[in-house]
């Protein structure tokens, strides 16, 4: 089934009107018919919305409400994922695989080890291809929200960012922390917030490692094996959906 994020401006009464390039989507590509029912998102609240399409015009999709439903789609913890640039286009595919697995926010960290230099020209088109690709992966995933992906940061500047969060995790190879990954996750609670670090490929400076922890960002572990970058934000959402869903 066909699930959109559609402006609560579209949704008047219980009617929704379809606009923009959802509408190529619906009459050339997918070749629905009316009769036809699609999920709808807000974006405002956690309920999913399913709607029969009733009239297909060459600009727009008239539809109308059938049901309301809670979705109960989103983490109960909110993620923010700060990840260092990579190389090549595994921006896309972390991107991507995050956004289905869960994560709120997504913001591409300026590290040391950084290969990847974005001027602002750059780093503004980029910026908007991952959102492009963000909403994709939401719409497929049948997510409540479409999570951002911020402009580039510094290491600092993401520091500061964090700083509200209520956890601030920043997976490395030679943490020994004495609490423990298991027990950091599980003791999450539900409307937590939780802030992920991760390196790019060659990990964190030593420096950079230093100046989490002096921000409160809390070394972890996530197993005995070293991972590549664009794997290490999967564990550790796989492990979040594993301790707070998963009954």
């Amino acid at each position: 089934m066909l699930h959109i994020f559609a402006d609560p401006s579209a949704m008047q009464g219980d009617l929704l009107t379809v606009t923009g390039p959802e509408v190529n989507h619906i009459r050339s590509v997918l070749r629905m018919k009316p009769g036809e029912e699609i999920s709808v998102s807000s974006g405002a609240d956690t309920k999913e919305y399913r709607y029969g399409i009733e009239e297909i015009r060459e600009d727009r999709v008239l539809c109308r409400l059938r049901f309301v439903k809670e979705a109960d789609v989103e983490l109960p913890v909110r993620v923010c994922l700060f990840q260092g640039l990579p190389k090549a286009d595994k921006m896309e595919w972390i991107v991507q695989k995050t956004v289905e697995l869960g994560v709120n926010e997504i913001v591409p960290l300026r590290c040391e080890r950084s290969v990847v230099r974005l001027d602002a020209e750059r780093s503004e088109k980029k910026t908007a291809r991952w959102q492009t690709i963000a909403e994709a992966a939401a719409q497929q995933s049948r997510r409540q929200i479409v999570p951002q992906v911020k402009n580039p940061m510094s290491v600092k500047e993401a520091l500061a960012y964090a700083g509200s969060f209520d956890v601030r995790i920043i997976p490395y190879e030679l943490a020994s922390n004495a609490r423990g990954t298991k027990e950091i996750f599980r003791g999450l609670r539900p409307g937590a917030s939780l802030a992920v670090f991760i390196g790019p490929e060659g990990g964190f400076e030593a420096s950079e490692i230093e100046e989490a922890k002096a921000a409160g960002v809390e070394p972890v572990t996530l197993g005995r094996r070293i991972l590549r970058t664009e794997s290490a934000a999967m564990v550790v959402l796989s492990w979040l959906i594993y301790e707070t869903e998963i009954v």
